[in-house]
Order: structure tokens, then C-alpha cells, then sequence
């Protein structure tokens, strides 16, 4: 992992680990199930736990997750579905509650930023999305949290969004998807990007050359810089030159792909 005296870390990952095609792509011939988590966080750096937004797992779950990967290596969570699919963000509290309660911590120092997806058709309200913003708690059994939020629909691509986050010490999602918004703008101390639009046909996910472009757009993150060739949604507004640490992914797109693109990614940002 990309660690310096300057700058931030920078964990390359995936989506879960368990993907059937990746039995073959991925792992090695006849790897047991059970020692797939074991293996992968071997590989990457980080895994990014979808399943965690569908239902809930037990503490002794989480505690085995925990026990089977190295030092350094983090979970990234998606948050509960029930915490952020609703008309009223303001009333989300006691699912968040319940969320955070259900034993993710765990994991321990393995426990990375909690993602809170919205649906695409979710639309921008100020004052509630503040009020939702104020549920988040900054710690957890003592260990510091951080969050980060992926709205997908276009009203938020607006600066009074950004200043909210970075009143809140938010992140929001740096989606390089063909849809969905993407935020660039630094609000908290990391960013979290994931990258989308690979493809299987392409054997490191992203073309070489895109992986160098987003390798140097998470260094330049890293080191407390903002890249200059994304777009942001407040370009006006200043931050400060610290580092930060960086969470990149590969999601969806090209997934058959993604673990190798991950280490691909790491060893660029390594370098």
C-alpha cells in the first residue's frame, strides 16, 4: 500500500468475494470456499461488502472476517438499505441504530468507511439530507468512523451539497460511472472512488492507460492535492493540503476482471 510521511494510504479493491467466474480467474484450482476471503485479502487491500445492504450478519460473522485477513486490510460497508431507501431521510435514525448495533465492530481496525447508497431516483432536500447527515455518528465503541455517501441523481450536483458534506466531514462517492453523478470535490479526510466502467472483454478491467490516469489522480488525492482533470461540482472552494487516504474499487462493470485490475491498480500507486 501506497504509505508515505507526505501522503495518505491508497487501498485498491472489489466488490465481496464471492463471484463464481472468479473460481477460475481468480483463485487458485481447487480452493475451498471458506478459504477464499483468506486468499483474496492477500491479493487486495480493501473489499468493498455489498450483502451488508440486502441483510444483516451476526457479530460472529463479522469477528470471522476479521480474524482471516492481514494487517492492514479493510472492510468497506455498504449500510442497510432501510437506513437510506426512504422519503424522509430525517426519520432514518433508529435503522442506522440498528445497523451500526448489529455487530460490525467487529471488525476491529478492519473496519472501513461505511457507504450510504441512495437510489438514483432519490432527489436533493437541504434541510433533510443535513438532518440525515447529524445521524451519523463519528465513533463507534470508542473507534472512529467514517462515512461516506453516493447519491445518484443530478440535483445533487450542486455546491450547497458539497459544503454540507465537508461541514459534516462526509465524503461522497467519486463514481466514474455513464450515468450516475460524480463527485470529485474533497469533503473529509479520504475519498472513495468507484470505478465502474470496466469490462470483461479487457483483461485488466480498465485499459492500461485509464489505470494509469486514475493511479495518478489517487496520488495526487493522497498528498492532499485535488486532481485537475476531474470535474468538480465547487471548484471554487478551497481545501486543505493534507493527506488523505484513498479507497478506489472496481464495481460492476468488467467485474469478471475486477481482482486484477485491483492489484494492477495497487502496484501503480505503489510505485
Amino acid at each position: 500500500m501506497a504509505s508515505r510521511p507526505d501522503s495518505g494510504t491508497i487501498r485498491t479493491g472489489i466488490g465481496g468475494w464471492t463471484f463464481e467466474p472468479w473460481d477460475e480467474s481468480f483463485y487458485p484450482p481447487k480452493l475451498a470456499k471458506k478459504k477464499q476471503l483468506e486468499h483474496a485479502s492477500r491479493k487486495l487491500t480493501a473489499i468493498e461488502v455489498n450483502g451488508t445492504y440486502y441483510s444483516s450478519q451476526k457479530p460472529e460473522t463479522f469477528a470471522k472476517w476479521a480474524s482471516e485477513v492481514p494487517e492492514g486490510f479493510v472492510f468497506s460497508l455498504k449500510a442497510s438499505r432501510y437506513c437510506t431507501n426512504r422519503k424522509v431521510l430525517a426519520e432514518a435514525g433508529p435503522s442506522i441504530e440498528k445497523f451500526l448495533g448489529r455487530g460490525i465492530a467487529e471488525l476491529g481496525p478492519h473496519l472501513g468507511p461505511i457507504l450510504w447508497q441512495f437510489m438514483a431516483t432519490k432527489k436533493f432536500d437541504p434541510e433533510d439530507f443535513e438532518a440525515f447527515l447529524t445521524l451519523l455518528p463519528k465513533t463507534l465503541d470508542g473507534r472512529p468512523l467514517r462515512h461516506v455517501v453516493e447519491p445518484r441523481h443530478e440535483s445533487f450536483c450542486t455546491p450547497a451539497f458539497i459544503d454540507l458534506l465537508a461541514k459534516y466531514g462526509v465524503a461522497a462517492v467519486c463514481a466514474d460511472h455513464q450515468d450516475y453523478p460524480m463527485f470529485a470535490d474533497v469533503t473529509a479526510d479520504f475519498v472513495y472512488a468507484r470505478l465502474q466502467k470496466g469490462t470483461d472483454e479487457t483483461p485488466t478491467c480498465y485499459p492500461a492507460a485509464e489505470i494509469d490516469g486514475w493511479a495518478g489522480r489517487f496520488k495526487t488525492y493522497a498528498a492532499g492535492g485535488v486532481p485537475d482533470d476531474l470535474p468538480l461540482i465547487a471548484p471554487d472552494r478551497k481545501t486543505d493540503q493534507k493527506p488523505r487516504d484513498v479507497f478506489a474499487f472496481f464495481i460492476t462493470g468488467g467485474k469478471v476482471n475486477a481482482p486484477e485490475g485491483a492489484q494492477v491498480m495497487q502496484r501503480a500507486v505503489d510505485a
